[in-house]
């Protein structure tokens, strides 16, 4: 199902009152449309492949664990040589939801927390769970954020190799530039030099 809308456009949602205690596996692949939405909306060239594979999984308190990958094959512009190149995306995804209630009931950890931590400081404080909106949780849309996530912002080939640009240097660049201008002036300025004139000898008469 092709779904056009801008913000969203891989969309599969699946009702958590659907999910059978035994659990739900879903597999889904995006159609041609949703990849072109979905390439331009991260700014990339093209999407040639997108798809999905996610296992739900009840839990407690209506909570529902999600586990799964995402697989894709993107489009993007080596930032050293501008050559077309495509990346392989191939990310594992493992994700608690809860009820709305429940998330704003969680326990927020407090500075004194963080500062001085209670009994296992080595201990890393668990993410909180993400929101079951509407009683629905978006499996399309958990893919591509997790695809747009993994996308490398600076992509470059395997053998490009980075040349900064070297500005060929000036003659007027060198220590001494700024001395020599000075010399030059002084010496344009300077009135000119003439030798000085050799007295004239007497001459003499002819010898009748």
């Amino acid at each position: 199902m092709t779904n056009t809308n801008s913000r969203d456009p891989w969309r599969v949602p699946v009702p958590v009152a659907q999910i059978p205690e035994s659990g739900l596996h879903r597999e889904f692949e995006a159609d041609q449309a949703t990849r072109e939405a979905m390439a331009e909306i991260a700014g990339l060239r093209n999407i040639p492949l997108a798809s999905a594979s996610f296992d739900m999984a009840t839990k407690r308190g209506g909570r529902i664990h999600v586990t799964g990958r995402v697989r894709a094959r993107i489009g993007q512009t080596c930032v050293v040589t501008l050559d077309p190149i495509e990346n392989e995306i191939d990310e594992a995804i493992d994700l608690l939801f809860a009820p709305s209630g429940q998330i704003a009931g969680e326990k927020i950890p407090q500075l004194t927390d963080v500062v001085d931590p209670p009994v296992k400081p080595d201990a890393e404080t668990p993410d909180p769970p993400e929101p079951i909106v509407n009683g629905v949780i978006d499996l399309g849309r958990l893919a591509t954020d997790v695809l747009f996530l993994a996308i490398d912002p600076y992509p470059r080939k395997p053998d490009a190799v980075f040349e900064p640009y070297i500005e060929p240097a000036e003659p007027d660049d060198h220590p001494f530039a700024a001395l020599k201008a000075m010399q030059d002036d002084a010496a344009s300025a300077a009135p000119e030099k003439h030798p000085p004139r050799q007295p004239k000898s007497p001459s003499r008469g002819k010898t009748k």
